[in-house]
């Protein structure tokens, strides 16, 4: 590797779940002594202030974008605000920071007396980038934070897309395999045979504990206020619930989930929001969207934390207490608890969710899904029942939690760089910056 600090251009798509692992990655590769600079839009850019370690130099790097010029209200410039049925017209917005980003890698290259970063790492919606870096010279890459399975499942159905047509609730993939030796390494063989291109495998890529950020989110709770409910509870006893930055569930489903833990008799914590028809950002009415007393019998009984808005997740999935997380499946929060060895009750709500929850029950041993999206049926006797599974000292149930520290095991080789030793993760990420070090020095 060369000892000269090049420049490396971040550039994600304005999404928190597509932010948070550009930035875990923009952290990596300031240690590893690059030179970082973060592109994004202003407000996005703004939240980012608050979620960088005080000694980092990475560079945020605003972008314009007026979101009104695309029939948006005033300020919107993140999917946090948006419902699923107005992403696309966000991603088609997009393509008018083209200019923008033109005159952008433009001006940097002036800034750096004519020499261009080693490379750009845009977002895997951002396809568009790969154009205009080319115009300069400069080694392009897409990063993408999803599985490789999710993204594999995705890229096949395009390949397949006859299947639109069939009323079955099932078709094959015809070009797709069926066997997954290692988390993972199915999607990324996958790609690397049909693209015919490099596919480095970096990932797990998660930010500092310290940094696993809010990044703009108002908080409902201190992660002080949690670890010392959490430090009241005995091991292996929390189940924490959360569906991510932009999803919730619908009022009926909240009900019911509310009732399943009543009849579960676990210690839970639960990131609320308002349900699906709601302003998911607006206050959370408890009285009308949980069941009367419900709030008042989790602090009677000491059983239970309801948080509004944002909760210090990878505290508490690191903390000794916690025993299973009801998840989305998003590949973010995925890592974060198998990281920390904690197995998963698995409800899918969009996009690759529905693949990651598939393959993590299915091939990987550490998820049962008790519901999908917001239409789904879901009965409160049948959540409660995944809950006691996963937590209870049962034969599956202990299976999954062995299997979770396994793969937690795994996580952690996977980053491993010690004497005599590297794992896959920092093997890749070797790989993939020789590689834009090579095509620098034969473009220039």
């Amino acid at each position: 590797m060369s000892l000269r600090k090049e420049n490396i251009v971040i550039f994600p798509f304005m999404a928190q779940g597509h932010i948070i692992p550009f930035l875990a990655l923009a952290l990596q590769l300031e240690q590893r002594g690059y030179n970082i600079t973060f592109v994004n839009t202003p407000l996005n850019i703004k939240k980012l202030e608050s979620s960088l370690p005080p000694n980092s130099s990475v560079r945020l790097l605003e972008i314009p974008f007026n979101s009104s010029d695309h029939g948006f209200p005033p300020d919107i410039e993140n999917t946090d605000v948006l419902p699923y049925t107005h992403i696309i017209r966000l991603l088609e917005a997009s393509l008018s920071l083209k200019p923008a980003f033109r005159k952008l890698l433009s001006d940097l290259i002036d800034q750096q007396g004519g020499v261009p970063p080693l490379c750009v790492i845009a977002d895997i919606f951002f396809g568009w980038t790969a154009e205009v870096t080319h115009e300069f010279g400069v080694f392009h890459s897409i990063f993408s934070g999803a599985s490789g399975f999710g993204l594999a499942c995705y890229y096949s159905m395009w390949l397949n897309l006859p299947h639109w047509n069939t009323d079955s609730h099932e078709f094959s993939l015809p070009d797709f395999p069926e066997a997954v030796e290692e988390l993972d390494k199915t999607g990324l063989n996958y790609f690397r045979r049909k693209l015919g291109r490099p596919v480095w495998s970096a990932g797990p890529i998660l930010l500092p504990v310290d940094n696993r950020a809010r990044s703009g989110k108002e908080a409902g709770i201190t992660p002080e206020q949690c670890i010392e409910w959490l430090d009241t509870k005995p091991p292996n006893s929390v189940l924490y619930i959360s569906f991510g930055s932009q999803n919730t569930i619908s009022a009926t489903q909240m009900m019911r989930l509310a009732k399943a833990l009543d009849a579960s008799e676990k210690n839970f914590i639960w990131v609320v929001r308002p349900p699906l028809g709601f302003d998911i950002n607006a206050e959370f009415r408890a009285e009308e969207w949980l069941p009367e007393g419900f709030i008042q019998r989790a602090e009677d009984q000491r059983r239970g934390l309801i948080v509004t808005n944002w909760a210090p997740q990878v505290q508490i999935l690191s903390h000794k207490s916690t025993a299973a997380f009801l998840t989305h499946c998003g590949w973010n929060s995925v890592l974060e608890a198998l990281s920390c060895g904690v197995p998963l009750i698995g409800w899918p709500m969009a996009a690759e969710q529905f693949f990651n929850a598939k393959i993590l029950e299915e091939e990987v041993g550490v998820c049962v899904e008790v519901a999908r999206g917001t239409n789904f049926d879901v009965r409160r006797e049948d959540i409660a029942e995944k809950i006691k599974l996963v937590m209870g000292e049962n034969e599956k149930g202990m299976k999954m939690r062995r299997r979770a520290c396994e793969v937690g095991d795994m996580i952690k080789d996977a980053t491993r760089d010690e004497e005599g030793f590297k794992g896959s993760s920092v093997k890749g990420m070797d790989e993939f910056l020789n590689a834009a070090m090579l095509m620098k020095e034969k473009t220039t």
